[in-house]
């Protein structure tokens, strides 16, 4: 399996001059817990909902402050040709929970999270264990 099969594309993006307190807005009408923040094309960083709590709230920062002071970079990310024992391996030795995904010439053009993996997971148990449990139930089958 690929990074691309997994990713949300999409991703959410703001520029480094965003404030604090548009991000957050946009956070919360996209209902998202991160945005990339991009210039010229380029990944500049990464803010995440802990950053604007952490960095911005307990921090004693402004809500007018740029995500540019707020964000976490450099920002490990995966592409999207990558099998996702990558994403695994980054995701475990960084110890991150989104990771940006990058095409073949280093544009941004998606975001994977833990929550995908895990998604992932858990519908190939379910497809690996409902056979299974229709023998142990001795259900038939379903349509």
């Amino acid at each position: 399996m690929r990074v691309r099969e997994h990713m949300v594309s999409p991703p959410e993006a703001v520029t480094p001059d965003t404030t604090a307190r548009q991000a957050a807005l946009r956070m919360r009408s996209g209902e998202i817990g991160c945005l990339l923040v991009v210039a010229d094309g380029e990944l500049r960083g990464i803010v995440t909902d802990r950053d604007l709590v952490v960095r911005c709230l307990a921090g004693d920062a402004s809500p007018d402050t740029p995500v540019s002071e707020l964000m976490t970079s450099p920002v490990v990310a995966v592409g999207t040709a990558e099998d996702v024992t990558t994403a695994y391996r980054a995701f475990h030795d960084s110890g991150v929970r989104r990771l940006p995904v990058l095409d073949g010439r280093g544009r941004v053009v998606g975001v994977l999270s833990v929550d995908d993996l895990l998604l992932d997971v858990l519908r190939r148990m379910g497809d690996l264990l409902g056979p299974v449990a229709r023998t142990v139930l001795r259900e038939p089958p379903g349509p």
